[in-house]
């Protein structure tokens, strides 16, 4: 308290000669007032106006001191100021000129008319603002001479609005490495020509490459926060091909994975932005009725796609989060990061164990009662199930069906089984188990009281194994990029959509249903492999090989996300990017014997488990050879190094397909 006040008076003299200021200025703008009013046939008449009027500064300066001083008008940061503290200026202003006229009208001392009165109180706010934003101006002007940014680099800024402003601001203001703004673009034709803090305005988006090369454009800044989906990647696809750097305004209200503000700047663009989709618009109450307050168990939470989960889950404030996991790293880093967020006392446990070990998860539900589980504990490797399909079949499998049987005798209430489109026609064991996944959702869903789901969806941008870390990394050792098959086809989806709308799936939660997610539409590999190369600045074929390596076993040219027999039965939900896949026709009987032969084959190792597999799921059609060192390779493949020419046209059949008909 003591250090308050100490501060409080050593602010005071610089309130003071604020006010004193202000009090000239008033009386300055009063006697201009006086100036214009009586004018040509009235001048005669300045003199005695201004001298009764001069007894009215008795009580005239009072009033404005008082009302500026209580309203706050001393405390402001002029060099932070805004529209806001313009308006409070104004606002004070006005309040000042009532307040007197009201005093002259009450004891009829008013010698002027009100046209001076409410004239000088127009001049008063300007003059007022005035001197305070050219004060602003100076200290501006003086800091940039004193600070001048090290780096000149001529830079291109995409967007006219706020974020725009926000990004020439940081350029002019900031010691720090932002570049030169030399133009700003933006497809709403009024601003061409208009200028943002001194920056014209000189075309639009499409105008890109010209300015470009017109203004020796090193470096582009995109500073439109709004923008999402394909209207985002056609941007950054026609910033990338000008082979200037890149990169992205941040949010200013963005935060970090520990829930601090991100620095104020420009960041580097990453994979999600430049295969950016329409951002999800989610049905939060539904979501917060099943999640509020209640237990919930992860599996896999320490996972890529688990770990995004209980993020989310805690945006919901369960009673309680049990992070589920044998892989302790991922699983307490996860902890950590949640509990530097939400407080030492967040309500998150992290609890190692199988899903293997019946006994353990029996252990589990009985010491914690989760209501609701998310199932993303999986071997997901499609090349290495290739070579261990015994232990895809004993993790996927059969762990998949321990929890759920577990969950079904304990009470749990709701279960989410993460899938994947490789479930659908699997050329791969690790698809096969994950079809078996979906069948025992199925059969349990029917036999228990429990509400069970699938959520099936494709590939998950960052994941763990993902392609896109792969070509990275290749792309920073200086090449070749290796892709399986020029004409390989993939569904994307990042971390956070695809967390997002599992937890809509779990709110939709019609027993037994496999939920199906909209993908979008599938992206080549070979234009993603390109299009990163030329995100990091190379040119594919020129210096930068793209080597084709052949389809890895267990690998298929074409993900679906629906069977033949699902393409004319799929129904729609209240969420327009999720849908319900047909229920499956299963013999429990023969289901359940198979299941039994499956898990005496898993004893060992061998092709039994992949010839059991194929008489459960007669969709499966192993794309995989056997050798004789034991070694796993695809039945079909081929393997090639791309030259410049062959690159070029793959990139123009991407570009420009063929026209049907």
């Amino acid at each position: 308290m003591q250090q308050v006040s100490k501060q409080l008076i050593k602010g005071l003299p610089r309130r003071i000669a604020l006010m004193l200021l202000d009090c000239g200025l008033i009386v300055l703008c009063y006697w201009l007032a006086v100036m214009l009013r009586f004018d040509s046939g009235d001048a005669y008449r300045r003199v005695e106006i201004l001298r009764a009027m001069a007894p009215m500064l008795l009580y005239v300066l009072p009033i404005y001191m008082i009302v500026f001083w209580f309203g706050g008008l001393y405390e402001i940061m002029w060099e932070y100021a805004g529209m806001r503290d313009l308006a409070r200026l104004t606002c004070l202003s006005g309040l000042a000129t009532g307040i007197i006229m009201l005093f002259d009208l009450i004891y009829h001392s008013r010698p002027i008319s009100g046209a001076v009165l409410i004239f000088g109180a127009v001049f008063n706010t300007a003059a007022i603002a005035g001197v305070r934003f050219l004060w602003r101006l100076v200290l501006t002007m003086r800091n940039a001479k004193a600070n001048k940014p090290e780096d000149n680099t001529p830079l291109l800024i995409v967007g006219a609005g706020n974020a725009g402003a926000w990004a020439v601001n940081l350029c002019k203001t900031k010691n720090q490495s932002f570049g030169n703004p030399v133009c700003i673009v933006d497809d709403d034709l009024t601003k061409k020509g208009l200028r943002v803090q001194g920056v014209p305005v000189r075309g639009t988006i499409s105008d890109i490459p010209e300015l470009v090369r017109k203004y020796h454009i090193l470096e582009i800044v995109i500073a439109i926060t709004t923008v999402k989906g394909d209207r985002l990647s056609e941007i950054i696809n026609l910033c990338n091909s000008t082979h200037c750097r890149v990169r992205m305004i941040s949010d200013p209200q963005a935060v970090d994975e520990n829930g601090n503000p991100v620095a104020a700047g420009f960041r580097e663009l990453n994979t999600a932005d430049f295969l950016s989709r329409d951002e999800i618009q989610l049905n939060n109450a539904q979501i917060s009725e099943y999640l509020h307050d209640k237990i919930v168990l992860v599996t896999g939470g320490g996972g890529s796609i688990g770990s995004e989960l209980c993020r989310q889950i805690m945006r919901y404030q369960p009673r309680r989060l049990l992070i589920f996991d044998i892989y302790e790293n991922c699983a307490y880093e996860l902890e950590t990061e949640l509990k530097n967020k939400y407080g030492p006392e967040a309500p998150v446990i992290t609890l190692i164990g199988s899903i293997r070990d019946k006994a353990r998860l029996d252990d589990v539900f009985d010491t914690y009662h989760p209501s609701v589980v998310f199932h993303a504990a999986a071997h997901k490797h499609v090349p290495l199930m290739e070579i261990s399909p015994a232990e895809a079949v004993k993790n996927n499998v059969f762990g998949t069906k321990n929890l759920l049987t577990s969950a079904a005798e304990h009470g749990v209430e709701r279960f989410v089984q993460l899938s994947t489109d490789k479930a659908v026609n699997p050329t791969n064991v690790m698809g096969c188990t994950k079809r078996l996944c979906e069948m025992l959702i199925q059969t349990f869903s029917r036999a228990t009281s429990m509400t069970c789901v699938a959520v099936r969806f494709g590939n998950v941008l960052g994941s763990h194994g993902s392609v896109i870390p792969l070509f990275e990394e290749q792309i920073k050792r200086g090449g070749p990029v290796t892709i399986t098959h020029p004409d390989i086809v993939r569904y994307f989806m990042t971390i956070t959509e695809a967390a997002q709308l599992v937890l809509q799936a779990g709110g939709l939660a019609k027993g037994g249903s496999i939920y199906v997610l909209d993908m979008g539409e599938p992206v080549k590999i070979m234009d993603l492999a390109n299009r990163l190369i030329r995100f990091y600045g190379y040119e594919p074929g020129v210096n930068m090989q793209v080597k084709v390596t052949g389809l890895r076993p267990g690998e298929k040219l074409y993900e679906e996300l629906l069977m033949d027999s699902e393409q004319d039965k799929m129904a729609k939900t209240a969420h327009n990017k999720i849908f319900i896949a047909p229920p499956m026709q299963i013999d429990l009987e023969k289901f359940y014997t198979d299941l039994q032969r499956l898990k005496d084959s898993a004893l060992h190792n061998s092709d039994e488990v992949v010839d059991v597999l194929q008489e459960m799921v007669p969709t499966y059609h192993p794309n995989r050879r056997v050798r004789a060192d034991h070694t796993v390779v695809a039945a079909t493949g081929n393997t090639a190094l791309f030259s410049r020419e062959e690159i070029a046209q793959k990139l123009r059949e991407t570009e420009h397909p063929a026209e049907e008909g």
